[in-house]
């Protein structure tokens, strides 16, 4: 199973990085939908290493961190910003569940979320290492 740990934690990667192209490149909704998508495959990586199994195809980053029982574990503050990214992989997809949070991210928004995507992507991959 390190080949699948070693999957995750890669294109978890590769999703943070591409989250930072968005910002670069002014695609705001998308540094969120990335961000989602890189926190996403880091728990998915740690469950794959602790239940030595194929995490289970779900998209709810809290319930994913209940799963790998981390939720009493992390720092306050990495769990309210979890539960702030939750909804973008939502609206990303199905935008018409929240048009206003479209409108809500600005170059300053999607800045702090990748800045606080990138402290919790290094609290969750000292978990998964």
């Amino acid at each position: 199973m390190s080949n699948q740990k070693n999957y995750w934690l890669k294109i978890a990667q590769y999703d943070l990085d591409t989250a930072a192209s968005m910002l670069k490149t002014r695609r705001y909704l998308y540094v969120g939908f990335m961000c989602h998508q890189s926190i996403e495959k880091l728990l998915k990586g740690i469950y794959s290493k602790k239940y030595n199994s194929i995490p289970p195809r779900i998209h709810n980053l809290a319930r994913l961190l209940k799963l790998v029982d981390l939720d009493k574990e992390i720092p306050h503050d990495l769990l309210e910003f979890l539960n702030e990214l939750n909804p973008l992989n939502i609206v990303t997809r199905y935008p018409d569940e929240d048009l206003n949070l479209i409108k809500d991210i600005d170059r300053d928004y999607a800045t702090t979320l990748l800045e606080n995507c990138r402290r919790l992507f290094t609290w969750l991959k000292s978990k998964l290492i």
